[in-house]
């Protein structure tokens, strides 16, 4: 297992459409686990493969909702429902130290494969629905920033 450098805005990678997973082989599982280690180092919850460097439709996601915390790995994963959408205030791994206000579902439920190919379903509430929405954005090529209906100030958030 390796640590990714993650691309951050500016990179035209984050702008392209990623492809479809086809081949479920040992690329794809070294893929997957230095992209849970390289999310892991960074602290955040959530890494879409372009944010790598890699165009294929390959996300992980840390479960917070879960006890323990439960790594997700979702290869060719779309978004199949969720509920009405609120203002969240949202970051982004290629975006640091920008924050602001998106509307995201509460609740959503994905479809996915598993690095073996295996099609599943799971359902998310709160930043685990959020960041269901957020990686697979990436996975079209889209930041968070073209969402933002207002910029926060994160100390000021915080304090709140």
């Amino acid at each position: 297992m390796a640590i990714r450098n993650i691309l951050t805005q500016g990179d035209e990678m984050l702008n392209k459409k990623c492809r479809v997973v086809t081949a479920f082989d040992d690329r794809l599982h070294t893929l997957l686990d230095d992209m849970k280690q390289t999310l892991t180092e960074s602290g955040g919850v959530g890494l879409a493969a372009p944010q790598v460097g890699v165009l294929r439709r390959v996300v992980v996601l840390l479960d917070i909702n879960q006890d323990p915390e439960e790594m997700i790995e979702l290869v060719n994963p779309e978004v199949i429902e969720m509920n009405e959408l609120e203002p969240t205030v949202e970051g982004c791994l290629s975006v640091p130290g920008k924050y602001g206000y998106v509307d995201r579902p509460t609740w959503a439920k994905i479809r996915a494969q598993d690095r073996f190919g295996n099609w599943f379903e799971r359902e998310g509430e709160g930043i685990v629905a959020q960041c269901f929405c957020h990686e697979t954005e990436h996975l079209d090529g889209h930041l968070f920033t073209e969402k933002v209906t207002e910029y926060v100030d994160m100390e000021q958030v915080n304090e709140e």
